[in-house]
């Protein structure tokens, strides 16, 4: 090494060590993702993010961050010819050289620790950026398809989507920047030290045989075989660590549903039955992270050996010569060092192995998620549209999955201001027709046009969103309504009490009781002044007092409103001009009700 030039020579390697690993680069992941299943499956999360044509940055980071690992490599190829020399030095007893060598030493170690500090840098913001953006896609899909609701219509439903999002996101993210830089120091440093190698290595004699340049094909042929061994070995990590990621969401699930409905259980005491379920899920975890632990034993125990055992290679090889002074200390120190690199990234691909069964796991969970999302867009649905100021209903089918019918051939006009209450009996389809008002429900095929202006649906156990109060009665819109509005509208529906809460953030679904939640929903309604009100025993939880007060409000605050109904309670008829009785097996009446 002529350290001299090394600032010039370096800078010529790294220009053309540089383009053929940009070119390398492209053309593997082209291929990957052309000829491989889990080549396909990465590029439908990183092409549209990596598309230049939506920007530039990533591709800029990512190239970036390519020139940072090739000068990692670089210098690793520097420090190699330092031991050399540094060595030689020693052996040679001469001191200045010592401590020139040294001053380099200096050098190259600062060079080296600004360089990776740099790469940190960019590394996390090649991995954060990422993440954000495919964390904002995917939800965004998620939300956008309605796949967060209508995946219960799917045969094949996905599990756990908020943990795919969540924890798998990150894992993608990160592991496809570490695996794919380390392949690419692993293949130049492959490249770079086998040169190295081949310049010092000698012959082997072999059962008689001289092998010339012997430890470049012993290293090769040693780490190919060890390799397909380790392959064989870790497979079935892949399918374990899938299970794991999906066992642990389940007991997490489980833990969560305790927790949402602890009431409920403690009323019942089903603390015993919540314990055997907790522990039968949590038993599953378990009883799977054994099974990675073995395999993992079995797979870690193999490399180690192997790893060791190659650690004594330079020296039987070199030890000879450098007895017989065929070469210096230096040349075997360097040896040693080069063989190691050498090894060890002929080794990366064997022991990423785990790594990359974790990845496969983490890439078949997104790609679940996308496809979920995609297959949840793709059910049929009703389409509704704004036509007036009417209702109209025309040559309506509705259906379950199974394709047997619930209501066939329903035709009604609501005109504003008139009510209409659907009855019937349990299992007859009235919830359902109101999922098929609000373009729910797959499995209708007719006609529905709403009125041009806002429709708002209240279901028997209303959503309310984490944030303020505020925020919950104008839910799913911004808070725009002033305070003496708001307020107004709690005490008519007798929650006068909460008004001076409206900035307070809480989970409110765990503070209010489910009458009062109804009661609040009632006065988001109010607030909303919506053309069309859907209610689906909205009043379910609230005594026929309140019941009566609720319903009057609407009548009297909102009378342009069309109201449309879902009860049992032969109470609501008074609130109705109009009534649809829903008889099973597709039949159903009109008639004319008191209100």
């Amino acid at each position: 090494m002529d350290w001299n030039n090394v600032v010039w020579d370096s800078a010529m390697w790294l220009l053309k060590a540089y383009v053929m690993t940009v070119v390398a680069f492209v053309v593997v992941v082209i291929l990957l993702a052309r000829f491989t299943k889990w080549g396909r499956q990465f590029w439908r999360f990183a092409a549209p993010y990596f598309n230049p044509r939506r920007s530039l940055k990533p591709l800029t980071i990512l190239a970036v961050l390519l020139l940072s690992t090739v000068f990692a490599v670089r210098m690793t190829v520097l420090f190699s010819y330092w031991y050399n020399d540094f060595y030689d030095s020693i052996q040679n007893l001469d001191e200045s050289a010592f401590w020139h060598f040294l001053r380099v030493f200096a050098l190259l170690a600062t060079v080296h620790v600004v360089r990776a500090l740099i790469e940190y840098l960019i590394g996390q913001t090649l991995d954060i950026d990422w993440r954000t953006w495919l964390n904002h896609h995917l939800v965004d899909d998620w939300l956008d398809s309605r796949a967060y609701y209508r995946d219960r219509f799917l045969d094949d439903a996905i599990d756990n989507p908020d943990q795919r999002v969540q924890a798998d996101i990150t894992n993608f993210v990160t592991t496809s920047r570490s695996l794919s830089m380390g392949a690419v120091t692993a293949v130049l440093s492959i490249v770079s030290f086998t040169g190295i190698l081949w310049d010092l290595s000698g012959p082997m004699t072999v059962f008689g045989v001289e092998i010339s340049r012997a430890m470049i094909f012993l290293v090769y042929i040693y780490v190919l075989v060890t390799t397909v061994v380790a392959f064989w070995i870790g497979k079935p990590l892949i399918k374990l660590n899938f299970l794991n990621e999906k066992l642990g969401a389940n007991f997490r699930y489980a833990l969560i549903r305790v927790r949402e409905y602890g009431e409920s259980i403690a009323f019942y005491r089903g603390e015993n039955v919540e314990r055997r379920t907790l522990a039968g899920r949590f038993a599953d975890v378990i009883r799977n992270m054994w099974q990675i632990v073995f395999r993992t034993l079995k797979f870690s125990g193999w490399n180690l050996t192997v790893n060791q055992t190659a650690v004594i290679f330079p020296f039987l090889v070199q030890g000879p010569r450098l007895f017989t002074g065929q070469v210096s200390l230096g040349d075997v120190m360097q040896t040693s060092q080069a063989f190691g690199q050498v090894h060890d990234s002929l080794s990366f691909f064997r022991e990423s192995y785990a790594d990359f069964a974790s990845f496969r796991a983490t890439l078949i969970r997104l790609n679940g998620l996308a496809n979920d999302n995609q297959h949840a867009a793709e059910l049929p649905i009703l389409k509704t549209g704004k036509s007036g100021d009417d209702l109209q209903v025309e040559k309506l089918d509705v259906r379950i999955p199974t394709g047997q019918t619930l209501i066939e051939g329903l035709e009604l006009t609501v005109t504003p201001g008139q009510s209409l209450l659907v009855k019937g009996p349990s299992g007859s389809g009235k919830t359902t027709l109101l999922r098929t008002l609000a373009d729910l429900w797959p499995y209708a095929d007719g006609t529905v046009s709403r009125p041009a202006g806002e429709a708002i649906f209240l279901s028997q156990r209303p959503y309310l969103p984490l944030g303020s109060l505020r925020t919950a009665l104008a839910y799913p819109k911004e808070p725009t309504a002033s305070d003496d509005i708001v307020r107004d509208a709690l005490s008519k529906v007798s929650l006068g009490n909460l008004g001076d809460r409206l900035d307070e953030t809480a989970d409110w679904t765990r503070i209010l009781s489910p009458g009062e939640q109804q009661r609040l929903a009632f006065a988001r309604v109010l607030i909303a002044r919506p053309a069309v009100i859907f209610l689906d025993e909205a009043t379910s939880a609230i005594d026929e007092g309140l019941e009566y007060t609720l319903y009057t409000l609407l009548r009297t605050e909102l009378p342009d409103s069309i109201v449309v109904s879902v009860g049992h309670r032969s109470t609501l008829n008074q609130f109705h001009s109009r009534g649809v009785e829903l008889e099973g097996e597709g039949r159903w009446t009109e008639s004319e009700l008191v209100g």
